[in-house]
């Protein structure tokens, strides 16, 4: 059977999942009757919560006569270590567009590599239906970015496609005939795209996405550059430089049939399948026959930019909401963590409670503590820190991303204050259309920490953030941070609104009555720069004089809701974020009052 394997690039919420929904549905895959969730390659709850794809998936489906192998890639920068890996297994890419957003910075980021390693685009203009879409600027948009990526002229020469993927079509010209449904689309991609690229000799496959599997253990996914493997057949496992990493038998064969993964008795050249068996081989290792020496050339992983200590939650709750709170509980999941995700680093510290995660920035640093906390985790993490570097003379070097912020024209003052007070410099300013502006910034990753929260409200929502690792470059300086003290529970017990609502004239209060507190947990943020202890537990003194005032109903001013992405930026270096299933709770480092003035004398000396 001829082979097809193609990837679909598209920004966030341009479409991508929701059109190879389509894609599965229009080419029998699915039972006319059969129910089928929407967006059924975003399986991961969070994926579905916030609406991105986070792990690549595959899918195939069957056209004419003919296998095409999916491949669905992130958007999102964090996890570009994995768009990398996944260009290498496809042989045409299908770049999905907005009609009236064009092309996003992300998607530059991931069109840049496809065009890099050779492959030749089809372009799909998505959502024509939309009141605002701007079809012909949009074409022009993608055909400037493809040039301005150093395009060839035959990768310049690309097909075009117009349609609407929630409605299950894709034609010619913007007014084609959506009867036709996405025939056109699979038409393109058997004529455009060529047959799975092989090679003659033995057996050979690159590793490109690796997950831990409860019954089959490690399983890798990778293009079969040549020869055929078999289940019980003896291979080997090569690194980068050609370096052994161990010898095992493949014990099964997936591949992508539809959703669904089913075994197969025989992986032939050009086909993606998964292979499970072996226990060290991972992502960018050579998986091969015996006989052969010379590994794949192979993409090198991108370096982690953002830093976080994951640490043994000692807080007096620790273990009344979570199930899972040893240090060796944490250090196995950590580390079953980065088995199927290479992008992250971690370490373990010297004293064994606690460990360094480094990954590509904070979204996918929250997505795994979040991920955790579901699990029945309990952790205390630090605030996100830059990974700085040095270069030969000795200057100190950290980490700069190209941002893009589209935004109304109301609200470009704000933002251009905010991003100048981050020590980001501004690299151009022009209309994006209907009254919005694209803003492109260099700004250091230290300044953008927690700055997608204030973004949000500076533009009452409306504005669009992009991030794309760009170099190391010279250290801007320091960068302010939060200007105000916070509110220190002094005693362990329930809070009281009678004592809360005596505090209000102190700042606001980031906990509810009867919420569980303890001594050296933040309650608040004071208005003032210091820190200060407070008294939450403290209730109406009674008396047996009876009033006729109305101060038995106590009026309390709503908390600051504090989410998981608000909190890691807003803590100091002093601070810790408490995560269990049930809360996040804010805390000073050093709980004790008298220990938290003498290690605060010390760090002063």
């Amino acid at each position: 059977m001829d082979l097809r394997n193609i990837a679909i690039i598209a920004h966030v919420d341009h479409g991508k999942t929701t059109l190879v929904d389509k894609l599965l549905q229009q080419s029998g895959t699915f039972r006319e009757n059969q129910r089928v969730e929407e967006r059924a390659m975003d399986s991961n709850d969070l994926e579905k919560e916030r609406g991105i794809t986070i792990l690549a998936k595959a899918t195939s489906v069957v056209w004419k006569d003919t296998r095409v192998n999916v491949v669905d890639t992130p958007g999102h920068a964090d996890f570009g270590g994995e768009v990398e890996r996944i260009l290498s297994m496809v042989d045409g890419v299908i770049v999905l567009v907005d009609a009236a957003e064009g092309p996003m910075p992300q998607t530059k980021f991931v069109v840049g590599k496809a065009l890099k390693i050779g492959l030749r685009p089809i372009v799909a203009v998505n959502k024509v239906d939309r009141p605002d879409a701007r079809i012909n600027e949009v074409v022009n948009e993608v055909f400037d970015l493809f040039a301005a990526l150093d395009a060839t002229d035959e990768q310049l020469d690309f097909p075009i496609l117009y349609g609407s993927g929630r409605n299950g079509w894709m034609g010619l010209s913007p007014e084609a005939d959506p009867s036709e449904g996405l025939a056109p689309l699979f038409d393109l991609v058997l004529k455009h795209v060529p047959p799975a690229k092989t090679e003659p000799g033995p057996f050979r496959m690159l590793g490109t996405l690796l997950e831990a599997n409860p019954f089959l253990g490690r399983i890798i996914t990778g293009r079969i550059a040549s020869g055929t493997v078999k289940p019980n057949q003896s291979i080997k496992v090569l690194d980068r430089e050609g370096k052994v990493v161990e010898t095992g038998r493949v014990s099964k064969i997936l591949a992508f049939r539809g959703l669904e993964r089913a075994p197969i008795d025989v992986g032939e050249a050009g086909d993606i399948v998964s292979i499970a068996g072996l226990v060290k081989g991972t992502v960018a290792d050579t998986f091969c026959d015996p006989s052969i020496s010379d590994p794949i050339q192979a993409q090198p992983i991108d370096p982690p930019t953002v830093t976080m200590s994951f640490i043994v939650n000692d807080s007096p709750l620790a273990g009344t909401e979570g199930d899972k709170v040893t240090s060796r509980m944490i250090r196995d999941r950590l580390f079953k963590e980065a088995e199927g995700n290479v992008t992250l680093k971690i370490e373990e510290a010297a004293d064994k409670d606690s460990f360094y995660v480094s990954g590509r920035g904070e979204l996918q640093l929250a997505i795994l503590i979040e991920t955790m906390r579901r699990e029945g985790f309990e952790i205390a993490v630090s605030r996100p820190r830059v990974v700085f570097e040095k270069d030969e003379a000795g200057e100190l070097l950290e980490p700069v991303e190209e941002v893009v912020i589209d935004v109304d024209e109301e609200h470009s003052g704000v933002v251009v204050q905010k991003m100048s007070e981050r020590k980001a410099e501004m690299i151009e300013m022009r209309p994006s259309g209907g009254d919005r502006l694209r803003l492109v910034f260099h700004a250091p990753t230290r300044g953008l920490i927690g700055y997608q929260g204030e973004l949000m409200t500076d533009t009452r929502g409306t504005a669009i953030m992009n991030r794309l690792f760009k170099a190391y470059e010279p250290f801007k300086g320091e960068i302010p941070g939060r200007r105000n003290g916070v509110l220190i529970s002094n005693d362990k017990g329930e809070a009281v609104a009678y004592a809360m609502w005596n505090l209000e004239d102190r700042g606001p209060m980031m906990i509810e009555p009867g919420s569980k507190v303890y001594q050296g947990m933040i309650v608040g943020e004071h208005n003032r720069e210091n820190d200060l202890e407070v008294n939450v537990l403290k209730g109406k003194k009674l008396t047996n004089i009876r009033t006729t005032s109305k101060d038995e109903a106590v009026r309390l001013t709503p908390p600051i809701r504090m989410t998981l992405e608000k909190s890691l930026a807003w803590i100091q270096d002093d601070e810790l974020m408490e995560v269990t299933p049930k809360s996040i709770r804010l805390r000073k480092t050093v709980l004790d009052p008298n220990d938290r003035k003498r290690a605060e004398r010390s760090k002063e000396a």
